[in-house]
Order: C-alpha cells, then structure tokens, then sequence
C-alpha cells in the first residue's frame, strides 16, 4: 500500500469486477448506502475509446456524513466516499482511495469527526483480506 497525494492504492488480488462486488457486499452487510456504481470502461466504450476495466464506487452513511458537512459544508466535494478499482497494462488490479488522514487535513476535522471516514481502510482490507 502507498499514499500519492493523499490517495491510497492497495493492491487487490481480484479482477476489478469482484473486487467491487466484494466491498460492495461488505457495504451492503453493514448498512452503509451504495449511492453508485459506475463502470467508466463501458462509458468509454460507449464512446468509441477503450479503457483497462476501471469501476468506482459511491458510498456512504448519511448518519456519518452529515455531521462532517455541518461541521464543513466543502466536504462535500469529496463525499460521499469513493472507492476506484481499476486494471493496469499489466493486468494487475488496484483500489484507490483518498486517504482518511489527507480528507482530515484538508478539511480541518477534529479527530472525532475524522473517524466517520477512516472506516473506509479496514472496510478495504475486509474486502481484499478476508
């Protein structure tokens, strides 16, 4: 795992497909809205380009997430939380996410608030690990 620009890629031993499925069911399981799931590799195929499978995913909980909008309405910019998983030229899959700790930063969020979004790394790992 490493952190560019307050982005975190994990490797995942998956293809891009179950990798989304996978957390989306974890999602699902725990309560936590799927706002939308958007599968950019059709979208450019829509359009006559072609793309590595490349998914994202929308989430959230609006019981953690209005709280940090109250506190700091720009948030909203970078939720609901969002989470990439896409393919390189070598075939190998990785998840994208921004960093809890870079949102906290760039959003001057107390540390209380800031745990709202930092369910985002374990939920990862329970989809790529577990």
């Amino acid at each position: 795992m490493n952190a560019n620009n307050g982005i975190i890629n994990q490797f995942s031993p998956y293809a891009v497909t179950e990798t989304i499925d996978r957390f989306a069911a974890i999602l699902q399981a725990k309560g936590i809205t799927v706002f939308a799931r958007i599968d950019q590799q059709a979208e450019a195929e829509k359009v006559g380009h072609k793309l590595s499978p490349t998914q994202l995913l929308l989430f959230g909980s609006p019981k953690a997430g209005t709280p940090l909008l109250v506190a700091e309405p720009t948030i909203a910019l970078d939720l609901p939380l969002k989470v990439l998983a896409w393919e390189t030229t070598d075939g190998k899959v990785w998840v994208s996410y921004n960093a809890p700790n870079y949102l906290k930063q760039r959003f001057s969020l107390s540390d209380e608030l800031a745990k709202n979004i930092a369910i985002i790394t374990p939920l990862i790992h329970q989809a790529l690990f577990n």
